[in-house]
């Protein structure tokens, strides 16, 4: 039996084994990432502009993200279910950051949440850890702050710049985080991040030198819309355009009538479908006969 991933075992993995970070939305997907090996699934608010069509991640909320944590929950992967705090969960004080993560957790069954930012987010980090749930930190191109940054940017690419990022890092290991997502910042400050924190880090657009990496599902499989993908993506599959082919075959099995066929249909006894038949030619004669006909086949059984 495989065994679950804690927050405890990735710490664990600092320096080890690579760890194997992938986003779920839903029970399916959350299946396919487990079956395939994941070991965090990132119930990630991604699953705005990836599944519902928003232009960005500002557009879901905590009930938003608890319905589809608690979908990814409910397929009990052994990979840990991390659920992403959305914009303006915690922005607003300390007491609000709790109650929104205790909800991931209690009525979305995650196992640690993730929010962005660096030392700003020194207090709402602190607090949920003293609520016994784990955080996981994440800095760099902060998909919440998309404003704020001028669109998705690399950050970092400037030393001063970089130094901040390590700070923070720094800060957020010394807070208790139990890890870090990098995302879209250069190869070297990741290695840089990565040598100096003794929390595992997990990139995205980050470069190798990581302690793990993580992607969007959807862009590995190549299950979007054709949509633009980012440099630090690479698809290993096309799993629309196969789904899109196999639609094709089955709307052309309706059209000519081939399905549904033999294997799909059911059938009632010969006998049933006889009377059925029978009562339904004789739907205006007197009410006896029918009732004859409905007493001869209970007869039968």
């Amino acid at each position: 039996m495989s065994t679950k991933m804690t927050a405890p075992k990735i710490l664990a993995r600092k320096g080890g084994a690579k760890l194997k970070m992938v986003t779920a939305y839903d029970y399916p997907t959350a299946r396919i990432a487990d079956r395939a090996g994941a070991d965090i699934i990132l119930v990630g608010d991604s699953v705005a502009n990836v599944v519902l069509g928003y232009e960005d991640t500002l557009a879901v909320t905590v009930d938003v993200m608890v319905h589809h944590t608690a979908a990814v929950a409910r397929a009990k992967p052994s990979a840990m279910v991390l659920g992403d705090m959305p914009w303006l969960s915690y922005h607003t004080s300390v007491e609000d950051t709790v109650r929104n993560a205790g909800r991931l957790v209690r009525e979305g069954g995650a196992e640690a949440i993730k929010l962005e930012g660096g030392r700003k987010r020194l207090p709402m980090i602190r607090a949920v850890l003293g609520a016994e749930i784990p955080v996981m930190g994440h800095l760099g191109l902060t998909p919440q702050s998309v404003h704020a940054m001028g669109g998705y940017r690399v950050q970092g690419k400037r030393a001063a710049a970089a130094y901040e990022l390590v700070s923070d890092a720094k800060a957020l290991a010394d807070a208790g985080v139990f890890g870090i997502v990098l995302e879209g910042v250069p190869d070297v400050l990741a290695e840089i991040v990565t040598r100096e924190i003794p929390v595992p880090t997990v990139g995205i657009g980050a470069g190798r030198h990581c302690d793990g990496q993580v992607l969007v599902l959807h862009d590995v499989l190549g299950l979007g819309g054709g949509e633009y993908l980012p440099k630090f993506v690479r698809q290993y599959g096309s799993i629309a355009d196969d789904a899109v082919a196999h639609l094709e075959r089955f709307f052309g099995d309706v059209e000519t009538g081939e399905f549904p066929g033999e294997a799909e249909t059911y059938h009632m006894p010969a006998e049933s479908e006889e009377i059925l038949r029978d009562l339904n030619q004789m739907a205006s004669e007197p009410t006896p006969v029918a009732d004859d006909l409905l007493a001869d086949e209970a007869m039968e059984r």
